[in-house]
C-alpha cells in the first residue's frame, strides 16, 4: 500500500499548498477537515499527520477547532504548522497567549538546537528566512518538548518532542516565501514519518485503472468531453481501463477556437479509437445567444443548453449507468468547508454544468485525487500529445465571454483568426509554457484607421496574457514591445475586420483574467 500522510485542515487559506509540497516529495496525502480526522485515520492508515494553520485562535475556548483525540492515540508523527502548532501545544498541556509582537510576512528564525526536521538543512546557529502569519504565540511547552528555533515574535518558533516525534513551526513551510520550506516538509515525510516517496504517476495509473474496473464492472460509462486537459485525460484513462464500455459525448457549441473541434474528433476517434458522439450544436447555441449582451445571461444560456444537448445524446446511447467527470482535487477540497460541513458552493457535476436528476448516473471521477499539474503528468504518462497536455486553461463558455456584447458568426470568425495568430506568435517565440493563459478579445468598439489610402472603421482587438501559479492572482506577462508590435502588425494585416490592437496590463486583482 502507498505511504500516506494525513493533513488535518483547520481552515488555512494555504492548506492545499501543504498537500502540494507533500506530493512533490513523492508521498500521497489527503486533506481532511479536522472534524473528520478520526474517520480518516482509520481509512487512510497514514504514516504521519500534519496539522494545518487556520484563522481561529486557540484562546477562543470551545469555539476553537481542535484535533480529535485519535490523532494522539495513534502514536504517529505529527507536524503542527502555525495554528496547528498552537493547538498541538495547548491540547498537550502547554500555554498559548495573545502576543503584542505579531508577525506577518517575511521573518527570520535563529536555530538554537538541532532536530530531525532540520537534518541536512539548518545547523545549530543558522539564521533562516521564513514566512510568518500569527498573532498568538506559544509561551510554555508541554512536557517532553524542547524549543529548537526562535524568532523576534515567537520564543518557540520551532519545537520538537523527539521521543513522540511531534514537531511544531510557527511559520508556514508550505509557502514559497519560506525558501527551505519544501525541504523541511520532505524531512518530516521521509526522515520522521519514514515514507519511501514512491508515489508516482505510473503507480497512480495502475491503481486508478484497477479502481475503475472494480467500480464499473460490466457497466457502461458516458463522459462529457470538452477537449480540455481534465476531461481528455479522464477519458483516455477510463478507456484504457474498460475499453468500449466508454462512450464520449462531445458537444460542439460553436464557441471553440480555430480548429479545436476537428482536433478533438481526430484525437479521440482517429488516434485513440474511443467511441465518440460528436454533436455539432453550434446553430442551436448561437440562435439562443442572439442579441444577448449580459455575460451572466450568456453563461446561463450556454450551461442550460449544454445540459439539454448532452441529455439528448445520452438518451440516444441508452443503458449507461455511470457518468465520468474530470473533477480535480481542489474542487473536492473546496466543496467541503474545514468544519466538515458543505460550503456555500458545491462543485458537483462542474464539468457538465449540472445534470438532470432523472439521469441518476453514478459518478466516475478518476482524477479527484490529483492537482492540475499532476493531471498533466498523468496525461504525459498516458501518451497524450504535449499540445493537449500543456494547453492553457480555456473557459467552458468559450469565445462567448471573449466577445463583449452580442455574438455573431462574423465576430466569431474574426476573433478565431486573431486569437490563432496571437498564440502562433507566442509559440514561435518559445513563450507559451511561461504563460498561464493567453488569448485575444474582440471589443464592441470600432475605430477609424487608414489601410492603404482608404479609411477603415473596424473592431479593436485586445490581447491578454498572464502569469499565475493557481489562477487566483495573476500579473500581466511583460512582453517586449517588439513582440507586441509584430503581433499587432500580423493581426491587422491578416484579419479583415480589425484595424487596432491593444494589450491589457491589468493584474488580478483588481481585474479578472477573463474579460467577462
Amino acid at each position: 500500500m502507498t505511504d500516506t500522510i494525513l493533513i488535518l485542515d483547520f481552515g488555512s487559506q494555504v492548506t492545499q499548498l501543504i498537500a502540494r509540497r507533500v506530493r512533490e516529495s513523492g508521498v500521497y496525502c489527503e486533506v481532511i477537515p479536522f472534524s473528520k480526522g478520526a474517520e480518516a485515520i482509520r481509512r487512510l492508515k497514514p504514516r504521519g499527520i500534519i496539522f494545518s494553520g487556520g484563522p481561529a485562535s486557540v484562546l477562543e475556548g470551545s469555539a476553537s477547532p481542535s484535533a480529535p483525540r485519535e490523532m494522539f492515540d495513534s502514536r504517529l508523527p505529527i507536524l503542527g504548522i502555525c495554528y496547528g502548532q498552537q493547538t498541538l501545544v495547548q491540547q498537550l498541556g502547554g500555554t498559548v497567549e495573545h502576543s503584542d509582537h505579531r508577525e506577518f510576512g517575511r521573518a527570520f528564525i535563529d536555530v538554537i538546537e538541532e532536530c530531525d526536521l532540520f537534518a541536512g538543512l539548518w545547523p545549530k546557529g543558522a539564521r533562516e528566512q521564513v514566512w510568518m502569519s500569527h498573532g498568538d504565540r506559544v509561551v510554555a511547552l508541554p512536557e517532553g518538548f524542547r524549543r529548537v528555533a526562535i524568532s523576534d515574535g515567537a520564543p518557540f518558533a520551532v519545537i520538537a518532542d523527539d521521543k513522540r516525534r511531534y514537531y511544531g513551526t510557527m511559520f508556514h513551510p508550505e509557502v514559497v516565501h519560506t525558501p527551505q520550506g519544501a525541504a523541511l516538509i520532505r524531512n518530516f515525510t521521509h526522515k520522521v514519518a519514514g515514507c519511501t516517496g514512491d508515489w508516482t504517476m505510473a503507480a497512480f495509473r495502475r491503481e486508478a485503472i484497477a479502481r475503475i474496473r472494480s467500480q464499473v464492472g460490466k457497466g457502461r460509462v458516458i463522459c462529457g468531453l470538452s477537449g480540455g486537459v481534465d476531461s481528455s485525460v479522464a477519458a483516455v484513462l477510463i478507456h484504457e481501463a474498460i475499453g468500449d464500455q466508454l462512450t464520449c459525448i462531445f458537444v460542439d457549441h460553436g464557441l471553440l477556437r480555430q480548429g479545436e473541434a476537428e482536433q478533438v474528433v481526430e484525437l479521440f476517434r482517429g488516434h485513440y479509437n474511443i467511441p465518440l458522439v460528436h454533436r455539432d450544436a453550434s446553430n442551436l447555441f448561437l440562435g439562443k445567444l442572439a442579441g444577448v449582451v449580459d455575460p451572466e445571461a450568456k453563461r446561463k444560456i450556454i450551461g442550460a443548453t449544454f445540459i439539454d444537448v448532452f441529455d439528448e445524446e445520452a438518451r440516444k446511447i441508452g443503458g449507461a449507468g455511470f457518468l465520468a467527470q474530470g473533477t480535480l482535487y481542489p474542487d473536492v477540497i473546496e466543496s467541503v468547508s474545514f468544519t466538515g460541513g458543505p460550503s456555500v458552493t458545491i462543485k458537483s457535476h462542474h464539468n457538465v454544468g449540472g445534470l438532470p436528476a432523472h439521469m441518476k448516473l453514478k459518478l466516475v471521477e478518476p482524477l479527484r485525487e490529483l492537482f492540475k499539474d499532476e493531471v498533466r503528468a498523468l496525461g504525459r504518462e498516458l501518451g497524450l500529445p504535449e499540445s493537449l497536455v500543456g494547453r492553457h486553461p480555456f473557459p467552458g463558455p468559450g469565445l462567448a465571454i471573449r466577445i463583449p456584447g452580442d455574438i455573431t458568426t462574423d465576430k466569431l470568425a474574426i476573433l478565431r483568426k486573431a486569437d490563432a495568430i496571437y498564440l502562433d506568435e507566442i509559440r514561435r517565440t518559445g513563450l507559451y509554457d511561461a504563460i498561464w493563459q493567453a488569448f485575444a478579445v474582440l471589443l464592441p468598439v470600432k475605430t477609424v484607421g487608414v489601410m492603404g489610402d482608404a479609411r477603415t472603421y473596424d473592431y479593436v482587438c485586445a490581447l491578454r496574457a498572464v502569469t499565475s501559479s493557481d489562477g487566483m492572482t495573476a500579473d500581466s506577462y511583460p512582453f517586449a514591445h517588439e513582440f507586441l508590435s509584430a503581433v499587432a502588425t500580423r493581426i491587422v494585416n491578416e484579419v479583415r475586420g480589425i484595424n487596432r490592437v491593444v494589450y491589457d496590463v491589468t493584474s488580478k486583482p483588481p481585474g479578472t483574467i477573463e474579460w467577462e
